[in-house]
């Protein structure tokens, strides 16, 4: 089973709507920060609102937010709740489509109320999914970002993994000169990591000279923006990864375990920057994300060797030198990232137990 989260923006509420979006996400914060000090909340039921205010507020997100104040109690051990966003259930968010234009509706303060939402392309697909029951809804969340408004959908539905049955496998390798190279057989794709080099160094220059001015707000807004900028290159990286999986038939994707990488992969141009800050967690997590959806399994394999092995099976640290890979033992010569690749997609140093999809 796997499961998704659809983040859809609602289509330019009216200052009426806002306010009372704004107005309830108060009230349910209140309301949660008045439960996590209730000595009956184990036992809890909708009915408790009635000692906490005599406003109306609907039972349908009383009854939800009841259930996360267990959960992260319990699990957590959370103290104050800075927001609480609004929740719903399946039986209470319903989405809709009526003349190829897509709304949801959920209860308010005021009434049940039906609204429109703007719909990328490929949200599209999950969207008509979830309507013909290919797809089960989970809980959906009403929430504001950047004065806009979304709600966030869980989705959960079974993928039919890809037949092994002479399926190839892809060898994902991740570094600094290359952000990755995936490799099927001895078709390989790359993806260049100057361009991201050039622009990290760029804000930690700029950064550097802010910290001079003392201005650490501009900072902080620095750092969310290069992860944010990192976050979306992740994104595309990987998708293109897969889109190539898939075209091939690929049943099996590995990559190597990174599990402690941060204190022995350094890079002499990055002055001190490791391959742990450039993200290649996040990238790995976001192809393994993207593999479930696609019905293709993940394996971690054990680093050792994977960059200095040949296919005679000769392992030298001297064989690779940069971007270039020469045997010493039978001369064997190829890019030396992919020659990573390979190795990782054969497991020459076989698989971790690190968890995988």
């Amino acid at each position: 089973m796997q499961i998704i989260t659809l983040k859809l923006e609602l289509q330019k509420p009216t200052k009426e709507k806002v306010k009372m979006y704004r107005k309830m996400t108060e009230m349910n914060t209140a309301f949660a920060n008045w439960l996590l000090n209730l000595k009956g909340l184990k036992a809890a039921t909708s009915k408790v609102f009635k000692l906490y205010s005599d406003k109306l507020f609907p039972s349908a997100i009383v009854n939800q937010t009841i259930r996360e104040v267990q959960s992260k109690k319990r699990h957590q051990n959370t103290k104050k709740f800075l927001r609480f966003w609004c929740g719903f259930n399946n039986q209470n968010f319903k989405v809709e489509k009526e003349n190829n234009l897509y709304k949801v509706s959920f209860p308010t303060c005021e009434k049940r109320i039906g609204v429109p939402i703007i719909v990328k392309s490929y949200q599209q697909k999950w969207l008509d999914e979830l309507l013909s029951g290919g797809a089960k809804q989970g809980k959906a969340e009403l929430y504001e970002k950047r004065r806009r408004w979304f709600v966030a959908i869980t989705m959960s539905f079974e993928v039919k993994p890809q037949s092994a049955n002479q399926n190839p496998i892809m060898g994902i390798d991740v570094g600094l000169r290359q952000l990755a190279v995936a490799s099927i057989g001895t078709t390989s794709m790359f993806f260049r990591g100057n361009e991201t080099a050039y622009k990290r160094r760029r804000f930690a220059s700029r950064r550097r000279k802010l910290g001079q001015a003392k201005k650490l707000q501009t900072i902080r807004k620095s750092k969310q923006k290069e992860s944010q900028w990192m976050k979306d290159t992740n994104h595309k990286v990987s998708r293109q990864i897969i889109n190539f999986a898939m075209e091939n038939g690929v049943h099996l994707i590995r990559m190597e375990d990174l599990t402690g990488i941060r204190y022995s992969a350094r890079s002499r141009k990055e002055a001190g920057r490791n391959i742990h800050s450039w993200s290649h967690y996040q990238l790995q997590k976001f192809i393994q994300y993207k593999a479930g959806l696609a019905g293709i399994k993940v394996e971690y394999v054990n680093p050792k060797h994977t960059s200095q092995m040949c296919q005679c099976g000769h392992a030298d640290k001297r064989n690779r030198k940069q971007d270039a890979f020469c045997c010493r033992k039978c001369g064997y010569k190829s890019h030396a990232d992919v020659n990573a690749s390979i190795n990782i997609a054969k497991a020459v140093s076989g698989v971790s137990n690190k968890k995988s999809g």
